[in-house]
């Protein structure tokens, strides 16, 4: 595994591809091209897609420019690995073997220069989550996807650009996401506690770093509010804003 390391979430790459879509896009590929230079290594950890449901033979045509650049980005040596998410789980073979380098449908733990990583999406983790923890089961199930694959794709499309169409973009109060940092940190106590140095989750659109005695949470944020990611150098795990010089911290 090739150092710098980089992690991002929750890109949410839309099906409905408007200006503004486009120029959000524009500067995850320039970041894309930052990291091709440094020969690190990507995690997309979770959220990539506001949806992507892969057919046998049948991708989203809307991704074209995130196809292009991804592979680009392989050929410059990167290994992109992917954390499913749960906007963007259901994969098959063009995912898993032609896009990236390795996909992972569960959490993935790792240890590098004497620290180890834990990443996880973060859905389903809350206290209160036990309706979403249901319906993950559902939606994930064999008998879902059976169903939805056996749709037309043009249907299956449709309606997920009208789901998509009513979404928000994930703006949070800061006490909504105190009470998320809260409530995460018994999770995170007994990982650090187990041996893991560093946990990095998504789906939560806030960007935190926080010291957690000898370990560190960080929640990664979004492309949307933050354009964030963290780093690893070898030494250290940092949270930044793409094209700022200044860390994020919480």
């Amino acid at each position: 595994m090739k150092l710098p390391l980089y992690f991002i979430s929750d890109l949410h790459l839309r099906l409905n591809p408007s200006e503004d879509e486009m120029q959000r896009q524009k500067r995850l590929f320039l970041f894309f091209n930052h990291i091709s230079k440094t020969k690190g290594t990507l995690f997309i950890v979770g959220d990539l897609f506001d949806f992507y449901f892969e057919y046998k033979d049948v991708i989203p045509k809307y991704y074209f420019h995130f196809y292009s650049e991804i592979l680009q980005l392989r050929k410059s040596g990167v290994n992109t690995h992917f954390i499913l998410g749960n906007h963007d789980f259901w994969v098959l073979d063009f995912m898993k073997k032609t896009l990236m380098y390795k996909v992972y449908e569960k959490d993935f733990e790792f240890s590098l220069n004497g620290k180890s990583f834990l990443l996880t999406h973060g859905d389903g983790l809350l206290s209160w989550d036990w309706g979403y923890r249901l319906m993950k089961k559902l939606i994930r199930s064999p008998i879902f996807v059976w169903f939805y694959r056996f749709l037309h794709p043009n249907l299956g499309y449709w309606i997920a650009k009208k789901i998509s169409e009513n979404r928000g973009h994930y703006i949070h109060s800061d006490e909504h996401n105190n009470k998320i940092l809260n409530d995460l940190k018994p999770f995170a106590n007994e990982k650090l506690e187990n041996g893991i140095d560093y946990i990095l989750c998504g789906h939560y659109h806030q960007a935190t770093e926080k010291q957690i005695g000898s370990g560190k949470l960080v929640i990664l944020g979004d492309w949307f509010t933050f354009d964030s990611y963290a780093i690893f150098d070898g030494e250290d795990l940092v949270l930044k804003r793409w094209k700022s010089i200044d860390n994020l911290t919480s």
